[in-house]
């Protein structure tokens, strides 16, 4: 019987994985994950993902052992790993799913390499995107560039067949599965207290309420800060404990479903975007000229620790820090807060994301940075985000202010978002900062293509 080794990165799940189901089709099957350092050591794993990664890791062993199979887990380069676990079993073929990341493309083609001297065949399959990236191509280009257009090419864009599940994995005899990793020698350091529960199981439960019970309402109320009706399905697709392809497959034909899918087309806009332009983490993708970045640690500190005295803007980055996870909406007025008011490069903010974010995700992340900074994709580069005026329309009451900043609970609503009106005593009395910026200021200083001035605490609203 002919044996396979699947090399698993990030499809961390048995539904829909047509690497895994291919495998077990043509017979013994060893799934594989190696715990890579590089990948640590890169960014990509830090103590929120890393308690996340043990938890799906955990769960894919139980749902493989159910099957008859296992997780083979083993330590060091996950290339070299893979050769000589094929060769030691005698394997003629390496599945793996194809990724998009400069990273993942140097992993791919080193894997390749060594298969090839090793007389192995490596397979890569689809699975991190519902359309694959290039399966749809521009004339003329090798990637979309704007999302509308693209959005129109992947609506009628052929799906690929959806993996069956496997019913059994059938393991080799004699080989040691190893032991789990867990989250502290994945990535050792502080975690926010509120994580989501990690998982494949936990996604495809998530899966299911979320088409029962919040689909319909999501076109009114994903912008609602307070009423937190987003899917929070972002964790699952980015460690693929839930495929992109089953999430639009349930979805389709809902209530509700076209918003929605809307938004999971984004996901694969990026990911076509990241595929073609592997620098998308640390260079500009849309360069604007020279940019004069603000270098000041006091004001990048205060808005990482939520304290910039912009309750909507702390609200989001604490919020950050306690689940691991933060509203759309939030991402992108604490992101254009950072890069327009502040004028701190969107690589700083980008990193701080990574760092707590359990969906952290290369593509995504710095696709929608370089977007608020008007380096990326956005077709409107200086567009800037008023963080009163978000507040007051999708925080009207200040319900998710109040949630994060406990130190204005007792505030008005008309003032909640504007505290500085309290004056100097009354902030002090709630122990809440003054602004370190004024907004608009700031702003004026985007639109007119100024160099952005930065902190300037004689010149505050409502305070200088």
């Amino acid at each position: 019987m002919t044996a396979s080794v699947v090399l698993l990165t990030r499809a961390l799940r048995v539904h829909d994985h047509p690497a895994l189901a291919t495998a077990t089709r043509a017979g013994t099957t060893v799934p594989l994950f190696v715990v890579d350092d590089a990948v640590r050591d890169a960014g990509f794993v830090t103590p929120n993902r890393a308690t996340f990664l043990a938890g799906a890791l955990a769960g894919l062993r139980a749902d493989l052992q159910d099957r008859g199979g296992d997780l083979v887990v083993r330590r060091g380069d996950p290339v070299a790993r893979t050769v000589e676990l094929a060769r030691q079993l005698g394997a003629t073929t390496v599945h793996a799913t194809a990724d998009v990341t400069a990273f993942a493309h140097r992993r791919q083609d080193a894997l390749a390499e060594a298969c090839r001297e090793a007389g192995l065949e490596l397979v890569l399959h689809p699975g991190v995107s519902v359309v694959e990236p290039g399966s749809v191509r521009p004339g003329g280009g090798d990637h979309y560039k704007v999302f509308t257009p693209f959005f129109r090419a992947w609506t009628d864009a052929p799906r690929r067949r959806r993996a069956t599940t496997p019913d059994a994995v059938a393991l080799p005899d004699g080989i040691d599965p190893g032991e789990l990793p867990t989250a502290h020698s994945l990535a050792p350091g502080p975690v926010s207290p509120h994580l989501p529960e990690p998982g494949e199981r936990a996604a495809l439960a998530a899966v299911d309420a979320w088409v029962a019970l919040g689909l319909a309402g999501y076109d009114d109320g994903h912008d609602d800060l307070a009423g937190d009706r987003t899917s929070r399905l972002s964790p699952y697709l980015h460690f693929g404990c839930l495929s992109p392809l089953e999430l639009e497959h349930r979805a389709t034909g809902h209530v509700g479903a076209e918003p929605f899918l809307r938004q999971l087309c984004w996901r694969d806009f990026y990911h076509q975007v990241t595929a073609a332009f592997g620098a998308i983490g640390h260079c500009d993708y849309r360069p604007r000229g020279e940019r004069h970045w603000v270098d000041d640690d006091d004001a990048f500190a205060a808005w990482t620790e939520g304290r910039t005295g912009y309750p909507i803007v702390d609200a989001g980055m604490r919020q950050l820090r306690d689940e691991g996870w933060m509203h759309n909406r939030a991402r992108l007025l604490t992101a254009s807060f950072l890069v327009k008011d502040l004028g701190i490069d969107w690589r700083r903010g980008a990193a701080h994301f990574l760092q707590w974010l359990v969906d952290g995700d290369l593509a995504q992340n710095s696709a929608n940075w370089q977007w608020v900074a008007g380096t990326g994709n956005d077709t409107r580069p200086n567009r800037i985000f008023n963080p009163i005026r978000q507040a007051e329309r999708f925080d009207p009451d200040g319900a998710y202010v109040r949630r994060w900043v406990p130190e204005l609970d007792d505030v008005a609503a008309k003032v909640v978002h504007k505290p500085w009106a309290l004056g100097v005593d009354g902030l002090t009395e709630h122990g809440y900062p003054p602004p370190i910026v004024d907004h608009h200021a700031a702003a004026a200083d985007v639109r007119a293509g100024r160099p952005p001035a930065g902190v300037d605490q004689d010149h505050l609203p409502g305070l200088g």
